[in-house]
């Protein structure tokens, strides 16, 4: 008799020698690294399709009905990135026995940018609604359209563990964005909430409504990114009517919109109001100089909460940006301030300097950096962006926000 397998490689093995399934070797390896049951360490199990500058052989389902057999009951894997693999309708539907059977100790699944359709989204979803152990999907990527949207937004109203969802670029329709906004109003676990980049047709902004009225009652909600959903100034006064009674949102993504100087009025009456909203996303709208001034009106207001905020590629010239500059100056609280993309005529880059050179701006807390040439000072561009996401489900050990210069 053979002896039983000691290790998650050794039970890989076994396992594909059993379904006659050929043996990955971007499985193999990394489950050499995994401990053993019982070690009391948690781990990620990190095979994303996208590693470089090695070529990978991409995951697909029979890999994972393989992987999944190996992890029923594994108490040390609680993390599973998946990432940018070919992943169908199939292997998600091995993921949701995995997580139904409630053998596996996983805490958070990563899925982002795989095949997974509508009838993936059905199982996964399905399997969700009597799991109490993960807390993070990332489903982003996914073509789930309307049908997914539903069956996810279906599962959160059985849910109430999940703290952090993506689901930007899923193909999602009208109906199945206000169905999971709507959801949100009732649900009281999920942390962290992406649907950016839908398939909205409709010029009315009805999700804008819905939202302002989730955003109304919902305290728990930290996170909420909505980007890329065609937002107009009408969107946004609806949603700033919401956020004047919110209590808990502390980051707001609002890039690729279509958002101009009134929007940004709406928005910057609304952050005299609200004392705990601390990071906004407005990159890539058009707020253009009239949108800095009522935001650097804002910024400068007593009490105002705001500490991180991005105008990168918003038109601003140099009287919105001279105006934020001095915004920058009155309010100690505001840390962080990304200016990219926009006119830095030399006025703007001495401000600019100023606030850098001083320590009031730290050089790592920008996307600008000064130099000067025969007398003239400019700007150079900084690699450096608004972090993409303050909440996180650490899947080693606890949840905790993102890791940060600013406390949160």
């Amino acid at each position: 008799m053979m002896a039983a397998p000691r290790s998650l490689a050794e039970l890989y093995g076994a396992v594909c020698a059993e379904r006659q399934v050929k043996v990955n070797p971007d499985i193999s390896r990394p489950l050499e690294e995994t401990p053993e049951t019982g070690c009391g360490r948690n781990f990620t199990l990190k095979l994303p399709g996208n590693t470089r500058p090695r070529q990978v052989q991409r995951l697909g389902d029979d890999d994972v009905l393989a992987l999944c057999k190996c992890l029923q009951n594994s108490e040390c894997v609680t993390g599973l990135d998946l990432r940018y693999n070919s992943i169908t309708d199939g292997g998600a539907e091995h993921l949701a026995e995995l997580l139904q059977e409630g053998r596996s100790s996983l805490r958070c699944l990563d899925l982002m940018f795989n095949d997974i359709q509508a009838a993936g989204a059905r199982v996964l979803a399905s399997s969700l609604q009597g799991n109490s152990s993960l807390l993070s999907l990332r489903l982003s990527g996914n073509k789930i359209g309307r049908g997914g949207g539903m069956e996810v937004a279906g599962m959160l109203q059985e849910n109430s563990t999940l703290q952090e969802l993506q689901l930007a670029d899923c193909d999602l329709d009208t109906v199945s964005v206000m169905a999971l906004i709507s959801a949100l109003r009732r649900n009281e676990a999920l942390r962290s909430v992406d649907i950016s980049r839908p398939l909205l047709f409709s010029h009315q902004e009805e999700w804008a409504v819905h939202c302002s009225a989730m955003l109304a009652v919902n305290s728990t909600l930290v996170e909420l990114h909505l980007g890329k959903m065609g937002m107009t100034d009408t969107g946004m006064e609806r949603l700033t009517e919401g956020l004047r009674r919110n209590r808990g949102l502390r980051y707001l993504d609002l890039r690729c919109n279509r958002v101009t100087r009134d929007g940004a009025r709406h928005l910057a009456s609304m952050l005299k109001q609200n004392r705990v909203l601390e990071i906004v996303d407005l990159s890539s709208n058009r707020i253009e100089d009239d949108g800095a001034a009522h935001l650097s009106e804002a910024i400068s207001w007593p009490g105002c909460s705001l500490k991180e905020l991005s105008v990168c590629r918003n038109s601003i010239a140099a009287e919105g940006l001279l105006s934020l500059a001095q915004a920058v100056k009155a309010n100690t609280s505001l840390t962080h301030i990304y200016i990219w993309g926009n006119y830095l005529e030399e006025p703007v880059c001495q401000d600019f300097r100023e606030l850098i050179s001083s320590g009031r701006l730290r050089q790592e807390q920008t996307d600008v950096t000064p130099y000067e040439v025969d007398g003239h000072v400019f700007l150079a561009e900084v690699f450096q962006s608004l972090r993409k996401h303050v909440y996180s489900t650490d899947c080693d050990g606890t949840d905790v926000p993102a890791k940060t210069d600013a406390t949160l």
